[in-house]
């Protein structure tokens, strides 16, 4: 938002009645219905930290220590296949293909099968919402 030049700092009109921004001077505030209360600001953007590269420098694979993680495997063979032989503690899986083909069925019956298991699952979607999630997970008897 606003006009960044390479120092990072930007400019933005702001109403000083309600705090609205806008990119551009405007006469009435769209927000508040004040009149000409828009001031010309500069901001300057924060500096972000990487942690990560602190954390994670790069190293030779030959020379990274390697972890032997629990697997959870489920009832369901081919999943565990494709995973190397079933779930990761606290590992994130992505399951991506074309529309219609079976991904969030097969999630949400993996989701019950780890929940019945005793395990905690959080359910993402990008795609459904909320009533659409559980008209599914009726449908499946899942819960």
């Amino acid at each position: 938002m606003g006009k960044s030049d390479k120092s990072g700092t930007r400019t933005v009109f702001v109403c000083q009645q309600c705090g609205k921004e806008s990119l551009k001077w405007l006469g009435r505030c769209p927000n508040c219905q004040e009149w000409n209360s828009f001031v010309e600001t500069t901001i300057k953007a924060a500096t972000p930290t990487n942690i990560s590269a602190i954390e994670n420098p790069p190293q030779e694979l030959s020379q990274v220590a390697t972890e032997i993680s629990d697997r959870i495997p489920l009832p369901l063979a081919e999943f565990n296949r494709v995973l190397g032989g079933g779930l990761v503690s606290g590992s994130m899986v992505l399951i991506a293909g074309d529309p219609g083909i079976g991904k969030s069925t097969l999630l949400l019956q993996v989701s019950a099968l780890v929940a019945q298991a005793g395990g905690k699952v959080i359910y993402v979607s990008g795609e459904e919402t909320l009533p659409q999630i559980r008209l599914r997970a009726e449908r499946l008897g899942v819960s």
